[in-house]
């Protein structure tokens, strides 16, 4: 019977994030491919020193024992453009870490974010920018992972995630709002007036919708042993303030998931709140809001929205623009387009509904950038994948399910 990863939750993660790979990338840019091979043979039993993202993905493994050995809640597989004999002393790092890490892939020299939908990952982190943009563009929830000095405690098993709200959460509706009209006073307007209107899921929902899941287990754990402490944490640390905090809330509760603390800090530094409660990992779509709190929380770009439309990249980045990378999720889901009372609807009409996404996916495909020819493949015929989906029967059964 092949190993199902539905009901748990998956993150993909590169080696340039889990481990500290500074001297391996210098050797390989200085000697080249044959000589990195060497390298890294040479120095196999070497064990890698610990990346940014190590201390979240170790205390996201350890929630692993709420459920049954051959039943683990939580999966991580890394992603990597090593090739299987390079890749090697990643594994055996991990090994000697103890960390429950099992499954990788190795996709010698290329990106291997194009993976991140057959393994049903609901985060892909990785240090190479240029990879979270493409994934990004795909509509894949990928983060970009920032050089830290944080340092934390071994001793405290608890994990403390924090997210920004607009652009991770939530789509960029609202903040598109301010950045273009450059008016406080415009954006809470709108704000106040669409506050009973839920945002649209953004890059990172689903993650939070996993973790939530973990967060029940722990209510039911708790329930049963009164020493146990629940040891998942989630914040929401956004710029929003009053009134706008209402749609925040009210999205979050139309989503049906929940947040333990929400900071509403109206302009105040996110750094001056981050210093005290001191995430594993907090995720921003502004680099702004990460770059001041580099020495105390590992820091975590999203690269979405039109917060991120224009922005210097390193070099080698694609910079995608906000057009190709909504358009280009839309296609990959255009089942997020539809709302509940139009899934009710038999008048629905699913040709129209196809002949729309084709139209977008031909427009896009003759915009894309060259170096993004490689993962055309999995974008050439969603309608074959959604005509039974988006049926007006199979709609009318879903929206009544909801």
């Amino acid at each position: 019977m092949a190993y199902e990863l539905k009901n748990r939750l998956v993150v993909g993660v590169a080696s340039s994030a889990l481990f500290d790979l500074t001297e391996s990338d210098s050797y390989f840019r200085e000697h080249g491919e044959e000589a990195y091979r060497e390298f890294q043979d040479q120095h196999i039993d070497s064990t890698l020193g610990r990346g940014v993202a190590f201390p979240f993905i170790s205390r996201l493994l350890g929630l692993n024992n709420l459920r049954e050995h051959d039943d683990p809640l939580v999966e991580v597989i890394v992603l990597s453009k090593n090739d299987p004999s390079t890749g090697l002393r990643v594994l055996r790092s991990i090994r000697t870490y103890g960390l429950t890490i099992t499954r990788a892939v190795f996709t010698q020299g290329q990106a291997p974010y194009k993976y991140i939908g057959a393994f049903d990952m609901s985060l892909f982190l990785s240090g190479n920018r240029a990879d979270v943009d493409a994934a990004t563009a795909l509509g894949y929830p990928a983060g970009h992972v920032l050089p830290s000095t944080a340092v934390y405690d071994d001793g405290d098993q608890t994990l403390r995630i924090a997210f920004d709200f607009d652009g991770v959460l939530g789509d960029d509706e609202a903040e598109r709002i301010y950045k273009e009209t450059g008016s406080l006073k415009d954006f809470q307007e709108y704000e106040t007036k669409n506050r009973d209107r839920a945002l649209i899921p953004g890059p990172l929902n689903e993650l939070l919708r996993d973790l939530n899941l973990i967060q029940r287990l722990e209510s039911k754990k708790k329930a049963t042993d009164s020493n146990y402490e629940p040891r998942v944490r989630i914040s929401l640390v956004t710029a929003r303030n009053a009134p706008a905090h209402e749609r925040a809330v009210q999205s979050l509760a139309a989503w049906d998931v929940t947040v333990n603390d929400a900071f509403f800090l109206g302009g105040i530094a996110k750094s001056k709140v981050l210093e005290v409660m001191r995430p594993h990992i907090f995720f921003d779509d502004q680099k702004s809001h990460l770059d001041p709190a580099s020495s105390f929380v590992a820091g975590v770009h999203v690269p979405f929205g039109i917060a991120n439309e224009g922005a210097a990249i390193e070099p080698g980045a694609v910079d995608f623009t906000q057009s190709s990378r909504t358009q280009f999720a839309d296609v990959q889901s255009p089942r997020f387009e539809i709302s509940r009372d139009d899934k009710a609807d038999n008048s629905l009409q699913t040709t129209e509904i196809l002949t729309g996404v084709k139209e977008r996916r031909t427009g896009i495909v003759e915009s894309l950038p060259e170096e993004f020819a490689a993962t055309l493949p999995i974008i050439q015929e969603p309608e074959v994948e959604l005509a039974e989906e988006l049926s007006p029967a199979n709609l009318v059964n879903q929206g009544e399910s909801q």
